[in-house]
């Protein structure tokens, strides 16, 4: 399926080729010292050309500063936002925009969808998960704004409804304008109730009022830009049937709808967390019937540190198979939709025993149009914000800024 060309400079390649951006999370940290010595990347040898380690970089923002506890929802949180959470299990969450919707913003109508956000594990938006923190910090990795998170989707069946609609082509397209129709005339009285209540609340309660109706204009900008496309033959594709009971399974169909998306050109920017940070998941099918969060905490532990690295060596094996298949879908200008993309692979705690925010363990996968130079190593400076790396990526997607979260200055990859 063919993508259309882009605006030159526009999140698009010099060829006018489509350009992707993927932010892809795993939580808990790692085994370290099987990370530097690159045992944990064994699955992905194949690839080496396609990706780069990235050594030095940090989330100083997931640091307690003076909060206490909670590691691991900070870790989530200031992952793609560089900013350090409020301390609150209540209503009043507070972050900052992440860089994912940070572009999506200034890249308006280039796609069907702004945006993609995957999981696996359920929505949480509320309630208290990590050491007082809300549960919103914890499994949501994209945030629209300071206090409003992207709900993450975690079923393939309706990740793909949501993409292209149900049944048949013809069903689906003509099943979408009857649920756009809907959605207007929903949307129409919504606002006009929202109006006439607007006038009878207190200052509190309209500014409560005012975040809900951001979220409908949303939804409203939504359908706009949906009534703008046409929608991809995907007749020969197979639907999925919903969350499968396997794991790895889950993991490479949402994998499958992301890669689906980007080659139909259906967006060009999505964040997916495999697990929510701090998930005490167990890995049976791998040999560990031990929760994931709990082998974290290994105190040196030999037993536990080679389970770990069992759990990291997953995660790259399906980081392996979503970069093989990317690099084997040809994209309008010849090349890979791989090396028309930028994939970043990895997690806000390096060692999960003592909670460390510094050196984490990043891959950079694909070749940004010919803006990079994957297969290497790189090694930079001891605590360099990862936010760096974010207006470096940003620069490429055609959203130049001078400053993102905790940022200095646009990351050097030489």
């Amino acid at each position: 399926m063919a993508s259309t060309v882009a605006a030159p400079g526009l999140a698009s390649t010099a060829s006018g080729a489509p350009l992707r951006m993927a932010y892809l999370y795993v939580p808990n940290g790692v085994n370290v010292e099987k990370w530097k010595s690159r045992e944990t990347l064994a699955p992905l040898e194949k690839m080496r050309e396609h990706f780069s380690v990235i050594e030095g970089l940090e989330v100083e923002k997931a640091t307690s500063g003076g909060d206490g506890g909670g590691d691991h929802a900070r870790s989530n949180a200031a992952f793609l936002t560089g900013v350090r959470p409020k301390k609150t299990a209540g209503a009043d969450i507070s972050l900052g925009q992440s860089v994912d919707q940070y572009a999506a913003e200034r890249l308006g109508g280039v796609t069907r969808f702004r945006s993609l956000e995957l999981a696996t594990d359920g929505v949480r938006k509320s309630g208290a998960c990590d050491s007082g923190y809300s549960c919103a910090y914890q499994y949501n990795l994209s945030w629209r704004s300071e206090t409003l998170p992207m709900t993450p989707e975690s079923n393939p069946r309706f990740l793909f409804e949501r993409l292209f609609g149900k049944g048949t082509g013809k069903e689906r397209v003509e099943g979408r304008a009857r649920r756009l129709a809907s959605e207007r005339s929903i949307l129409d009285f919504v606002n006009d109730d929202a109006k006439a209540l607007q006038k009878e609340l207190g200052r509190g309660d309209q500014m409560k009022l005012d975040e809900y109706l951001t979220s409908v204009r949303e939804i409203e900008r939504r359908i706009e830009q949906a009534e703008k496309w046409t929608l991809p033959d995907t007749d020969h594709l197979n639907v999925p049937a919903g969350i499968p009971p396997n794991y790895e399974e889950h993991l490479r169909l949402m994998f499958d709808m992301m890669l689906l998306a980007f080659e139909t050109d259906s967006t060009r920017i999505a964040t997916f967390g495999l697990a929510h940070e701090g998930s005490n998941r167990n890995f049976n099918e791998i040999g560990v019937p031990e929760g994931h969060h709990s082998l974290s905490h290994h105190d040196r532990q030999k037993s536990k540190l080679e389970k770990i690295a069992k759990i990291d060596l997953f995660y790259t094996q399906q980081l392996a198979y979503f970069l093989e298949k990317a690099s084997q879908k040809k994209d309008l200008d010849g090349k890979s939709i791989l090396d028309n993309s930028m994939i970043l692979y990895g997690s806000g705690i390096a060692d999960g025993n003592r909670h460390a925010h510094n050196d984490l363990p990043i891959i950079m996968a694909g070749g940004g149009g010919g803006s990079l130079t994957p297969g290497k190593d790189i090694k930079l400076q001891s605590d360099t914000p990862i936010t760096n790396l974010y207006l470096r990526m940003l620069h490429e997607m055609g959203v130049p800024s001078e400053r993102f979260g905790d940022s200095t200055g646009v990351l050097k990859l030489t």
